[in-house]
């Protein structure tokens, strides 16, 4: 029974846990709080209004396939078929695409410790061994070659911007993966669904250094449409039918109406006041954490901030716990994401207002001086 391997998602028990507490101050899921454009809601109106319900073909509306791929020439100037684009429900359905096109039974995945508990429990639902590679601060926690060297892996994935760090893979060290992984015969899964989300550095694509590697993306974070379950995977054109054969298999084609919403997701001076949003966000909770705790470097995308709460307490979960319990405060203990000193760091997320974070600040400065 391949489901005893895996292990809850355990920021979604703690969102349902808070839940018990009308007051609940989050900084536990990455959800953003904000809406996508207004374009998204009037595009979604017209296919209800049109009645878009069946079915689309499996690997997605040809125009939001042709969208995705002007996108990519826009931002990375690279040349993309609309036939390599898969849209899937969520990126979850591009993970499993993904690990299906690239791994046997018991083949291995190499992934990070920490990164996204759920890498590894989609690779023990398809019966792939992970194998994890621990990164810290004095990598800046980025996977490097040294890392994946006289290592018995098929695949190795990572996330830039990451989950749950914040941090962006430099393009000189993606070039070098990439590379390395092509030349050993790996396959290269990179999760880019946090681009756009970036502040002060740009975060390279892998496609800017090889067709051969599949690339994850979705409209979650950066374009504000979570529940709408929407994400896509590129794959090499040789693997186009492959992928799509597994689509129709898995999930016959990603929601409907999520896909005409999507079709307006791209507008990109809407997009430039989202993120400047959550830069003020990233700017006053790093400020306001690195106060309290040791944060080993500020993030520079996504909307994580990465704390070591070892001088309060050495058991992330019990602490994560206490602080829910006591001040209704919600955040996500570190060993949801590895067991890589998981024990000795909390995620908090800045996905609402500042006016939110402000009252949950002050809860846990009061609470905190109290345990002194």
């Amino acid at each position: 029974m391949r489901y005893k391997n895996m292990s809850s998602f355990i920021v979604m028990d703690i969102v349902r846990d808070s839940l018990k507490y009308e007051d609940t101050i989050h900084f536990e899921i990455g959800q953003p709080d904000l809406n996508p454009s207004p374009k998204v809601k009037k595009s979604l109106q017209k296919a209800l209004d049109e009645d878009k319900f069946s079915y689309t073909e499996s690997l997605g509306l040809l125009e939001l396939r042709e969208k995705i791929a002007k996108h990519y020439k826009r931002t990375y100037n690279v040349d993309i078929d609309p036939k390599q684009v898969l849209l899937t429900p969520g990126t979850s359905g591009a993970f499993l695409v993904a690990y299906t096109l690239t791994l046997k039974h018991k083949e291995k995945l190499g992934l990070s410790d920490p990164s996204y508990p759920c890498y590894k429990n989609f690779a023990h639902m398809l019966d792939i061994d992970p194998v994890f590679m621990q990164i810290d601060k004095n990598c800046e926690y980025q996977l490097k070659p040294e890392h994946l060297e006289n290592k018995d892996i098929n695949a190795v994935q990572i996330s830039s911007p990451s989950n749950p760090t914040g941090n962006i893979y430099s393009e000189k060290n993606l070039k070098n993966l990439v590379e390395y992984c092509d030349k050993n015969d790996i396959a290269f899964i990179s999760d880019e669904l946090y681009h756009g989300l970036v502040y002060e550095k740009e975060a390279a694509s892998a496609l800017q250094f090889s067709d051969n590697v599949f690339v994850i993306n979705g409209f979650s974070k950066y374009y504000c449409m979570p529940g709408l379950r929407l994400g896509w995977i590129i794959v090499p054109k040789e693997l186009s039918r492959q992928a799509e054969i597994i689509a129709q298999n898995l999930f016959i084609s990603a929601p409907t109406l999520s896909q005409y919403a999507a079709l307006e997701a791209f507008d990109y001076e809407y997009l430039d006041g989202i993120k400047e949003k959550f830069k003020q966000r990233r700017d006053y909770l790093y400020k306001e954490l690195s106060e309290i705790f040791e944060i080993d470097a500020k993030p520079d995308g996504a909307f994580y901030i990465w704390a070591n709460i070892s001088k309060y307490s050495n058991d992330s979960f019990a602490f994560a716990k206490e602080l829910l319990e006591n001040i209704h405060i919600a955040t996500t203990p570190g060993i949801d994401f590895g067991k890589n000193k998981g024990k000795e760091y909390l995620r908090f997320a800045y996905t609402r207002d500042i006016k939110h974070m402000k009252e949950g600040i002050k809860r846990l400065k009061d609470y905190l001086k109290m345990k002194k």
